[in-house]
């Protein structure tokens, strides 16, 4: 009976993306299974790309079917809830599916491939030569002049970046050549080299006393204790080397295998943890979260609770109380720097049984760690956005701590958000969802109020301490007293009081670089990124002026390029700060984290640990420093510009900046001693910083709800953003308005959606590419996205788009 497989491809854009059917061959009929991955031919030209087998069946609708050519897999990557959540991610997303899956496995279990052609044997080079022409006959004098094998993307050089499908094609054709993929992965299994006895312990302990070689002798000893051990550990108690093992080998007396090993990342040594007690808030939370836990239904749950309050110490007990019904659970924070320290300490309450997952992680560790969790070795699993996929079986609790977090949406194809993808996961195993924050989106707030989530708050903090006291200084007044550092008067001599008593103090200053561009005084020329639309930022440390956004960079330069003028720095960045204290405390030390300081693998927990355990007086950070850091020498903390984000073109902005004031200000008073911070801006008046300044949450809400109930912005409906972009600018605005077009012609018997723009995006040009959206203002449901899903088909059938590429992105982050 003939086997058919459904197939995802890779090389199929969204347009054309649906299963395709390929004939399975007799030889791999018992070994594949939907969630494997395989080799297929696609197109015209039949070249080789990868794919995700969905399903299995005895017939296809397809009268010509083309064979799997390979089996990438020995067992399935992905079970059938992960295959079904790829399909829901596809059609929220407006993703592929092989994207929506590929999102799910770590990139050591990626493929390259590489395609190869061969002459055949025995070719007369004249002869062959005779029977074609054009690009078909420079692809044969390459493979002649080339040994007889070229890859396929030197053909596609030699021949100017044409395709060379056709030509391939047509010797194959003809016989005269062969096409081979050679399927490459990403990072390889690390494996052991192993030594057991090959015969009883009885026997090798007789051959023992015929006296063989000492070392020989020692090998077999040291075998007949242990049963088998890795052939380096042997050399190391015995002193015996290769020559001594193979020659046990060759008298069958021992063999070698190899033992697969995990690589982990390296944490420091965590001690058992004691026993967590809960306080009243704490267990009245607990208690009811617990409640829906246990169920085993799923359940979103709401946890806001003051920096400090203790919401760690809830996550903990409801592990304990998931793992004692026989499940698992993940836990994602928004930042790497958070995962070390947060790993250690579920470490200290879990052991072995947990992993971690994250983008910081070698290749090789991160794929170690996902085949941990396949196996089922581990119970917990800690990491940043993508660990939403964790292969775990079971799942009873996910947790998302500090869930207002927008790291936690993808700006990549596919732009998921870690939120929705684990409500998924609960209605999929029937699970607990704990959202965490001080500052909770103002989306999961409604949806509390509203009755959807159930709710949890805890008002105090864990030590019974109060929350810092904050004071607003007005940067107006600095200015006119000649005061033009990046810290205020009352920063400085707050910093000066806890030098002098060895406290620690965090700055926060959402900005890298020494200063925000260079200006001319004379002429008013700023400096610009040629491939962006944006000024090049200086920065110090190198003496460079670089893009932020295409990394493009070139010697700072003091004079203007139009005038001859001196340039002025305008606007600080985390740079210009350490400067400013080196300046204001000659000697003292400070650590600066923020994008260029943590490239480094590891470096977020570096920076940490040195803070921590030899107190450095300062850090000095952007958003990484705002959020989950606990130290409880931390008594200060500073937001050197708090007016940074909350104008910005984003209907979020005033949602963002509160989060993030809030937070950093929380980091300060952690521990027995009293926490003040100071916030420094140009407009101490303004509402959002007074709630935050007072930690008034609720305040906070109540106005922004209201605004964006008169808006229509969500929760009260959804934004499907098209950002449509290309090297012509004209090209662009074209497009724009068929689009426009489209729509209005749509939407009159369509679904209920307002148009806003089209319009430029808020960077107009990035890496030489004109990009312009257009904002469509809804309900989300079926019918909405069944029309985005058809704008986006027919955008890329339409010819005069040719140039112009388009995304969709729901509810987006930032502009």
């Amino acid at each position: 009976m003939e086997l058919f497989a459904r197939v995802a491809v890779k090389a199929a854009v969204f347009s054309i993306d649906r299963p395709y059917d390929y004939r399975v061959p007799e030889d791999i009929c018992g070994s594949i299974a939907p969630g494997s991955r395989v080799v297929v031919p696609f197109g015209a030209g039949n070249r080789k790309t990868e794919g995700f087998v969905l399903a299995l069946s005895s017939k296809s609708s397809v009268e010509k079917v083309k064979p799997v050519h390979k089996l990438l897999d020995e067992a399935p990557v992905l079970d059938e809830k992960l295959l079904r959540l790829a399909l829901w991610l596809r059609d929220r997303t407006y993703c592929t599916f092989f994207e929506a899956a590929r999102a799910m496995l770590p990139a050591g279990l990626w493929y390259s491939f590489d395609e190869t052609c061969s002459l055949l044997p025995g070719l007369d080079r004249d002869e062959a030569l005779e029977l074609v022409s054009g690009d078909t006959r420079i692809v044969l004098q390459m493979l002649f002049n080339c040994g007889g094998t070229v890859s396929r993307a030197d053909i596609e050089a030699a021949l100017g970046g044409k395709d060379a499908a056709v030509p391939v094609k047509t010797l194959c054709a003809k016989g005269l050549c062969e096409s081979s993929v050679r399927p490459r992965r990403k990072s390889a299994d690390k494996t052991m080299k192993m030594v057991s006895l090959a015969v009883s312990p009885e026997e090798a302990e007789a051959y023992v006393t015929t006296r063989p070689a000492p070392k020989q002798r020692a090998v077999l000893e040291f075998l007949c204790e242990h049963g088998a051990a890795a052939a380096r550990d042997i050399q190391y108690f015995t002193g015996a080397g290769a020559v001594s093992m193979n020659a046990l080998a060759e008298r069958g007396l021992v063999y070698f295998s190899e033992l697969e090993v995990f690589r982990r990342p390296k944490l420091s040594a965590a001690r058992k943890a004691s026993q967590i007690e809960l306080n009243g808030e704490q267990r009245a939370v607990f208690d009811s979260f617990a409640e829906k836990l246990e169920a085993h239904a799923p359940v979103c749950a709401l946890l806001h609770g003051v920096t400090g309050s203790g919401k760690t110490s809830v996550y903990i007990k409801l592990i304990e109380r998931a793992m004692a019904l026989g499940g698992t659970a993940l836990v994602m924070v928004p930042e790497i720097a958070l995962t070390p320290q947060v790993m250690e300490l579920f470490s200290a309450h879990f052991g072995d049984r947990v992993a971690i997952l994250h983008s910081g992680l070698a290749v090789g560790e991160r794929l170690d760690e996902f085949k941990r969790i396949r196996a089922g070795l581990v119970d917990v699993v800690v990491g940043t956005r993508s660990a939403v996929f964790a292969p775990l079986d079971e799942i009873r609790l996910i947790v998302m701590d500090e869930e207002h977090e927008t790291t936690y949406k993808s700006e990549n194809s596919p732009r998921y958000h870690a939120r929705d993808v684990a409500k998924f996961r609960c209605v999929q195993y029937g699970a607990l969802l704990v959202l965490g924050s001080a500052t909770p989106s103002v989306d999961s707030s409604y949806a509390a109020a509203e009755g959807r989530f159930v709710y949890g708050e805890l008002t105090t903090r864990y030590n019974e301490r109060g929350l810092p006291k904050v004071d607003l200084i007005d940067m107006k007044n600095e200015l006119r007293q000649g005061n033009g550092s990046t810290i205020s008067r009352a920063l400085h001599a707050q910093l000066t009081l806890n030098i002098s008593k060895g406290e620690q103090s965090i700055l926060f200053l959402n900005r890298r670089g020494a200063s925000n561009q260079l200006l001319c005084g004379s002429c008013g020329h700023v400096p610009g990124c040629p491939r962006c639309s944006i000024s090049l930022v200086e920065h110090s440390a190198n003496g460079r002026m670089m893009c932020h956004l295409c990394g493009y960079s070139e010697k700072a330069q003091r004079r203007c390029a139009m005038c001859g003028d001196e340039y002025r720095p305008v606007g600080a960045g985390t740079q210009r700060v350490m400067d400013d204290i080196a300046e204001l405390f000659p000697g003292v030390e400070a650590l600066r984290m923020d994008a260029d300081t943590t490239a480094g693998k590891g470096a977020h927990s570096a920076i940490l640990d040195r803070f921590r355990k030899q107190k450095i007086p300062v850090l000095v950070g952007t958003q990484m420093v705002t959020k989950g850091l606990d130290f409880e020498n931390v008594t200060l903390v500073g937001v050197l510009a708090a007016d940074g984000a909350l104008y910005a073109a984003d209907y979020r902005a005033h949602e963002r900046t509160f989060a993030q004031i809030t937070q950093v200000v929380g980091r300060a008073g952690r521990g027995l001693k009293p926490g003040r911070a100071i916030i420094q801006t140009f407009h101490p008046e303004h509402p959002v910083l007074l709630t935050a300044a007072t930690q008034d949450y609720k305040g906070f809400y109540a106005s922004e709800i209201e605004l964006r109930r008169a808006q229509g912005l969500p929760p009260f409906g959804a934004i499907t953003r098209l950002t449509l972009f290309g090297m012509e600018q004209d090209a662009v605005m074209r497009a724009c308005m068929r689009i426009a077009g489209w729509l209005s012609r749509t939407l009159k018997d369509g679904p209920a959606m307002r148009v806003l723009g089209p319009s430029p995006a808020r960077v107009l040009r990035v890496n030489m590419r004109y990009r312009y959206q257009i904002n469509l203002l809804g309900e989300d449901n079926a019918a909405a996205r069944k029309l985005v899903a058809a704008l986006l088909t027919d955008f890329a059938k339409d010819r005069q788009n040719k140039g112009v590429h388009i995304y969709a992105d729901q509810n987006p982050i930032g502009g």
